[in-house]
């Protein structure tokens, strides 16, 4: 009997010596990485770092075979968008690293300084102005033509019907979204970060990820339903929302007990089907 393959090791740069990788992205960007400010992502991919022209530089590990063409140039292609808030783009190095087996891309950005909100704590005390900056911004981004896609109906319709039963799935209406927003992707002056995503999607599908990110404090939830009444009130938003309970209800069963969010969700998909079903 012939052996099975090893399967091949995920290169983790938090764990996995790669300082030729930070050479090269300094020489090719013309900039020193700070490398006691490194960030990492939470599942060794990508890591982020200050440089000595006080900008950022996120620089990401693909494996050869798993490049998502759209996601991989996200970042440069959201350059294009106006009227909303989020780091500017400089530039960018890509090359194949076939010691590694893997591609690297690395992107210098604008370094914002304000810290992500990150949590329901700080959320709840949003000012005003950080809500209407927010609006702003996904109002204009909304707006942006793209042939991006960032939520099909495929997967909507997939996700939907794993959970919930017959409910008619077919958006009416597309916009142009970042696709990710939650506390971790928003600054506290309201930058939104990690523009990888961004695509169509449902009208009010960013409003209904925000939504479900404040599901665990009513008083937060709440206040994004009110904020975004305009998308998350229409079919398309509804559905949106019935996609971000979906998701909740899948997680807490694949683990076997409930959720903070999935609690909440499940009360909140009983409203949202009724609404769907009888409108």
């Amino acid at each position: 009997m012939t052996a099975a393959s090893p399967t091949p090791t995920v290169f983790d740069v938090r764990e996995q010596q790669h300082d030729d990788v930070l050479g090269q992205v300094e020489r090719a960007l013309d900039v020193r990485l700070d490398r006691a400010s490194v960030v990492y992502g939470i599942h060794g991919a990508t890591e982020g770092f200050r440089t000595s022209a006080d900008t950022w530089v996120r620089i990401e590990r693909r494996q050869r075979w798993r490049i998502n063409s759209a996601v991989w140039v996200g970042l440069e292609a959201a350059a294009t968008i106006r009227g909303v808030k989020k780091p500017a783009w400089y530039q960018s190095t890509t090359w194949s690293d076939p010691a590694r087996d893997i591609v690297w891309r690395a992107d210098e950005l604008e370094r914002i300084t304000a810290p992500p909100v990150g949590d329901l704590a700080t959320a709840a005390g949003l000012p005003k102005a950080w809500w209407a900056s927010l609006h702003e911004s996904l109002t204009a981004l909304a707006a942006h033509p793209t042939e991006r896609v960032g939520m099909s109906q495929a997967h909507l319709t997939k996700r939907i019907s794993e959970v919930f039963d017959d409910v008619d799935t077919q958006v009416d209406e597309w916009a142009t979204a970042h696709t990710d927003v939650h506390w971790a992707n928003l600054s506290t002056d309201a930058h939104l970060i990690d523009w990888e995503d961004w695509g169509l999607a449902p009208r009010g599908h960013d409003a209904a990820c925000l939504w479900q990110s404040a599901l665990p404090d009513p008083a937060v939830a709440a206040r994004v339903q009110r904020e975004f009444a305009d998308d998350l009130e229409t079919r398309s938003g509804k559905l949106a929302q019935l996609l971000q309970c979906a998701n909740a209800i899948r997680v807490a069963r694949r683990r076997g007990t409930p959720t903070p969010l999935s609690v909440p969700a499940t009360a909140a998909a009983d409203v949202l089907l009724a609404e769907l079903r009888t409108g």
